[in-house]
This record gives C-alpha cells, structure tokens and sequence, in this order.
C-alpha cells in the first residue's frame, strides 16, 4: 500500500473510531434514562463504571489525530475533517458525561415515590435520541440540509425542558414534593436538554467541514 493510500485508510479508521464513539454515547444516554425510569440502581452503577471506556476512546481519537497531523501534515479538507472529528469526539465524550449525570440522580432518588409524571422526561428523551441517531446518519453520509434541519430539532428540546421545569414547580407546590427531589429531576432534564445542545454542535462540525467555515445553525 503506497504512502497516500495509508493515510486515507488511517482517515477513514479515524472516522470509524467517531462513529463507534457516537454509537456508544447514544446507548448510554438511552440506558441512563431507562435506569431512571425503572429505578435501576445497579444499572445506574453499570452506566458510571462503563463510563471510563468513552472517555478512554476519546482520548485514543485524539492521539490518533495528533499522530496523523505530526507525521502528515494534512492541508485544506483534510486538516478540518481531522478537526471536526476530534471535536466532535469531545462532544460526545460530554454526552456520556451527561448519562453518568443522570445515572447518578438515578441512584441519589434511589426507590423514593416521585411526586411527579415523569411524561415529559420520556418525551424529552424520544426527542433527543432520535435527533442523535438521525445527525450520526447526517454526520456518516456528510449530508449537510438534513444536518442543518435536524439542527432546528433543538427548539423543540428547549420548549419541553422549559415545561418540564414549569411542571416540577407546580408539582412541588401541589404535592409538597421534597426540594431535593424536585432538584434531582430538574437536573436530569438539564441533562437531556444539555445533550441537544451537543448534538447541534455535530451539525455546526459538520458545517464546517464542508464548507470550511463556522457557523452556528440554531441561533
């Protein structure tokens, strides 16, 4: 294999670590709000242990990254796919940051009764899934209009988690629900909402890689 046909292989080798990457912060997102919703406490504690193989395959992206610019020196497209990617991993990286978020609200609620519908939360999930699996589909077929109409997704999110916080106020009002309670949830909507917000910053990267320019798609 000629010198040029090795570092394309590395570059799409590179690419594959992103999608493997992206693939498993989804599936911990989707499992952080299953262990919520069913009071999973071991899973919760799964979710915190399995943490370490994001973050360790994040870092391996960027090593990867940093070897292909030092030894190549890749110009033009090249250089911002490298870059793309390991921004992207970083975002991803948070995104698993944010399922151990609220795998660990998971475990501080612990059996308790919640004086809440947790309706909005699986809403607010189904959303921010299906706008992560359907960017990683943007993201894999470089197809930057459904990446930018995606991107408009995170509206959607915004609005919900703002009713979810109106509810779990007027339910602490209603019920009595304990402060800490209503804190716990609020922080795992934050999460999920956070999570739309990364996703948004996927179709930004891929923006920029096509056309080689920053620009914020959801302002």
């Amino acid at each position: 294999m000629v010198v040029r046909e090795k570092y394309e292989q590395h570059l799409v080798d590179l690419n594959q670590l992103l999608i493997d990457l992206c693939e498993m912060a989804i599936r911990a997102f989707d499992k952080s709000v299953d262990t919520f919703l069913e009071k999973d406490i071991n899973q919760a504690m799964m979710i915190l242990e399995q943490d370490q193989f994001m973050n360790r395959l994040e870092q391996h992206i960027q090593d990867e990254a940093i070897l292909l610019i030092t030894k190549q020196q890749p110009v033009a497209t090249d250089l911002r796919r490298i870059m793309m990617i390991v921004s992207a991993a970083s975002d991803m990286e948070r995104i698993g940051d944010h399922a151990v978020n609220i795998a660990k609200e998971t475990i501080r609620l612990g059996d308790a009764n919640l004086h809440y519908s947790v309706e909005k939360v699986e809403k607010l999930r189904l959303l921010t899934k299906t706008m992560l699996e359907d960017m990683l589909a943007a993201l894999a077929t470089e197809d930057l209009p459904l990446a930018k109409a995606i991107s408009k997704r995170d509206d959607e999110i915004d609005q919900l988690y703002g009713e979810a916080i109106v509810e779990l106020v007027e339910s602490a009002k209603e019920s009595g629900a304990k402060l800490e309670q209503i804190i716990q949830l609020s922080f795992i909507c934050k999460s999920i909402e956070r999570i739309g917000d990364y996703t948004t910053n996927l179709a930004e990267g891929l923006f920029f890689l096509l056309k080689g320019t920053h620009r914020e798609l959801n302002s």
